[in-house]
């Protein structure tokens, strides 16, 4: 027996069909849009500096050096080019497109897009573990004849963000529910006390280790290097890998935790897991720039705006977009006091605060705070 679609339900299909076709090329659109700025940005950010280098010529350098012409690589500019700014815009990108990730992932297992590393705590608290280990970690080790190892600041980071987001989850969900509003007001006590103890561990701290307190609570990349660089890589490439294999559990949670479940999903091992990532993406990010504030609230809401919540999307596009725009701030930090520089965290809190400020604002119909 064959069924015959009336007109109405004909018109409802072709209506879906058209929408869906309007989304997946919204899609392609910001997919191409965004690499291409991005690639844009890069360019120009490894030719800004105290030695102007032409983007044409920033593009025949690195192509020289990917085709491997190395008769193109010895004067000042390739060695400018290379061994200076080239590490600090791979590490913007991988920065910025891990603390955007941070911010949809932390979005999705909230069902909602006020959450962020940044406001919530959770980069409070990587800093806090990171100021402990600069202020407290020579102390402890005095007299033992041991030096405090490079890898125990991002591992004390990391520990700290983990700490910040188990404490955030176990305050704000109560049998299986998340209260945003308990969730926002927690994350502000988290971060107050945060940094009151980073406050006082500056108190105490001598002159060294002041001014590197300093460098991380505003923010630099100014100390990127290709040694750096190597270390924060292969923290940041897998997570950025293997966080798309969580997009389909976090489309699921957004329908809530008992409709995941139902539908056959791991949702303890996805929360579980998701927590760990954020974790590990702002400790690793907090241990090597400091503390940049709302690149994770901003890049994935204006992603959601743009192509929709499917986490599919979201979640690559928020990479790239976090890369994109922390590459923007770091030229935006070099050229407005120039010769000087900006800490990144204010150009970045300078952008986000009122972004954030007008998404209170047109959600102020639908929170409940």
């Amino acid at each position: 027996m064959t069924l015959a679609a009336r007109p109405g339900e004909l018109a409802a299909l072709s209506s879906l069909a058209a929408f869906a076709a309007g989304r997946r090329r919204q899609a392609v659109l910001a997919v191409v849009g965004v690499t291409l700025l991005c690639l844009v940005l890069a360019i120009v950010a490894t030719g800004q500096g105290a030695v102007q280098i032409a983007p044409a010529r920033v593009a025949e350098i690195l192509m020289a050096k990917l085709s491997g012409q190395g008769e193109l690589l010895t004067g000042r500019d390739a060695l400018v080019v290379l061994n200076i700014r080239l590490p600090r815009v791979l590490l913007a990108m991988l920065i910025g497109a891990a603390l955007a990730i941070s911010g949809a992932l932390m979005q999705g297992l909230f069902r909602n897009p006020l959450a962020d590393p940044g406001l919530v705590g959770v980069s409070a608290g990587a800093g806090l573990a990171a100021a402990t280990t600069i202020v407290l970690g020579d102390r402890l080790l005095a007299g033992t004849g041991f030096k405090l190892p490079f890898a125990a600041l991002p591992v004390g980071a990391f520990c700290g963000g983990l700490i910040s987001t188990l404490a955030l989850y176990l305050i704000a969900t109560r049998q299986g529910r998340t209260s945003v509003a308990t969730m926002l007001l927690a994350g502000v006590a988290l971060g107050a006390l945060a940094g009151s103890l980073t406050g006082l561990l500056a108190f105490i701290s001598d002159d060294r280790q002041l001014r590197d307190l300093t460098f991380w609570s505003l923010g630099s990349l100014g100390g990127a290097s290709w040694a750096k660089l190597v270390i924060v890589a292969p923290i940041v490439l897998p997570l950025l890998l293997a966080v798309p294999l969580l997009a389909r559990g976090l489309n699921a949670l957004m329908l809530g935790e008992a409709e995941a479940y139902h539908l056959g999903l791991p949702v303890q091992r996805i929360k579980g897991l998701t927590i760990l990532l954020v974790a590990l993406a702002v400790g690793a990010s907090v241990a090597t720039a400091g503390v940049i504030g709302f690149v994770g609230i901003v890049v994935p809401h204006l992603i959601r705006l743009a192509i929709g919540p499917d986490h599919r999307l979201l979640l690559p596009l928020s990479a790239l977009g976090g890369a994109t725009l922390l590459v923007g701030a770091d030229i935006a930090a070099r050229l407005i006091v120039a010769p000087a520089e900006l800490p990144i965290g204010i150009v970045t809190a300078a952008v986000g605060a009122p972004f954030f400020l007008w998404l209170l604002l047109r959600r102020a119909n639908h929170v409940d705070l």
